[in-house]
C-alpha cells in the first residue's frame, strides 16, 4: 500500500542551491580606532560582494570611524563592551543572513577572495572557510604573532587531530548554522581560537584559502602587542587543555605530584626497611600530602571529562537545531 507513497530523492550537488536559494550575505567589521582604513575596507567588500549588506560594529572609537563608515554606506552599529570577542558575540546575535563573511575593519584582507570563500562554502557544504594570510610585507606579521600561530596550531593538531594553517586569521566565512550555535565566551582577541576550537570540537565541515595579508594604511595602527598577546596565547594554551582535555590536564599535575611524593617517599621506606623506624616524620607527611593531591587532580579530571563531555554533546545539539540548507 506505501508503493505509491514512497518518493526517492536523488542527491544533488551545492551549486543548485546558490543558484536557487540566493542566499544572504552579511559582511561583519569589527572596528576600533580605524577611521583611516574602515572606508577602504568598506569599499573593497562592496565591490567584491555587491549584493551584500555591509555592517560596522563600532567597539568605542575615540576618532571619526562611525562617521566615515556612515559615509561609505555601510550600516553601523555600536557595542560598548570593550574587546573584539564581545563585538564578535553581538555582531553574531544581532544580524540574520544565511552567510557571514567577518573581517578586520583595517584593510589588511584582501576582499577579492570572498566571493570564492563563500562559493567554496556553498559548493562544499563547509560551516566555515578560514582565510589563511600570505604576507604580502614583512611590516603586516610580527614576528611573535607567527610564533604564536605555529605553536597554537601544532596544539590544536594534538588535541583535535586536525587543525587550521593560520588559527589567528580574523578572515572567515560562517553558514547560519555556526554563527547560530556559537556561544561565544571570548572578550578579546582570543576569539579566532575560540571559534576555531568550536569547529574542531564538534568536528564541523570546514576549508581554508590562501589570502594575501597586506600592511595596514598611512595613519592605521594595531591594537596588537607582541608580549601581552603572547601571554593571552600561553594562557589560551594552557586554558584548551585545561577544558577541552581535563584528563590530560590534570592527569600531568598528578604525574608530577606522584613523582616528587616517591622522590620523598623511596628513602624513607628503605630507612623503614632497615630499621623500622621513620625518622624524619615532617617528610613522612609531606609525601603523604602530595599523593592525596595526586588522587584529587585524578577525580578532577575524571569528573571534567564527563562534564566536558556533556558540553560537547549540548553545542553538537544546538548546532543540528540550526536547519541546513535545503536542497530541492
Amino acid at each position: 500500500m506505501l508503493e505509491g507513497k514512497i518518493k526517492t530523492i536523488e542527491p544533488r550537488s551545492f551549486r543548485p542551491y546558490v543558484e536557487m536559494m540566493n542566499p544572504t550575505v552579511a559582511v561583519l567589521l569589527p572596528c576600533y580606532n580605524e577611521e583611516a582604513a574602515i572606508a577602504q575596507t568598506i569599499a573593497g567588500f562592496r565591490a567584491a560582494l555587491p549584493g551584500a549588506v555591509i555592517y560596522v560594529y563600532d567597539n568605542n572609537s575615540r576618532d571619526r570611524t562611525v562617521e566615515v563608515a556612515r559615509g561609505a554606506g555601510a550600516v553601523v552599529r555600536t557595542e560598548r563592551m570593550q574587546g573584539k570577542g564581545n563585538v564578535v558575540r553581538r555582531m553574531f546575535a544581532d544580524v540574520d543572513a544565511d552567510i557571514y563573511v567577518m573581517a578586520d575593519g583595517d584593510a589588511t584582507y584582501d576582499a577579492s577572495v570572498a566571493p570564492e570563500m563563500v562559493r567554496r562554502l556553498l559548493d562544499e557544504g563547509l560551516d566555515m572557510v578560514v582565510g589563511a594570510r600570505i604576507e604580502q610585507e614583512t611590516a603586516a606579521y610580527r614576528r611573535g604573532h607567527r610564533f604564536g600561530n605555529r605553536a597554537l596550531t601544532g596544539i590544536l593538531a594534538r588535541l583535535f587531530g586536525r587543525s587550521f594553517s593560520d588559527i589567528f586569521s580574523g578572515y572567515r566565512v560562517f553558514s547560519r548554522r555556526f554563527v547560530k550555535s556559537f556561544p561565544v565566551l571570548s572578550a578579546g582577541f582570543e576569539i579566532e581560537t575560540e571559534i576555531s576550537v568550536h569547529a574542531l570540537e564538534l568536528k564541523m565541515p570546514v576549508g581554508e584559502i590562501e589570502t594575501r595579508y597586506f600592511a595596514r594604511p598611512e595613519g592605521s595602527e594595531s591594537k596588537l602587542s607582541t608580549y601581552r598577546d603572547g601571554f593571552r596565547i600561553a594562557r589560551t594554551i594552557t586554558a584548551l587543555y585545561r577544558f577541552e582535555r581535563p584528563m590530560l590536564f590534570f592527569g600531568v599535575i598528578a604525574a608530577a605530584f606522584a613523582l616528587v611524593a616517591l622522590a620523598l617517599a623511596v628513602p624513607l621506606i628503605l630507612t623503614y626497611v632497615d630499621t623500622g623506624l621513620v625518622p624524619r616524620f615532617p617528610t613522612a607527611i609531606l609525601a603523604t600530602g602530595l599523593m592525596i593531591l595526586v588522587f584529587l587532580n585524578l577525580f578532577t579530571g575524571l569528573i571534567l571529562d564527563t562534564v566536558v563531555r556533556g558540553r560537547r554533546e549540548m553545542r553538537r545539539l544546538a548546532y543540528l537545531a540550526q536547519p541546513a540548507p535545503v536542497l530541492d
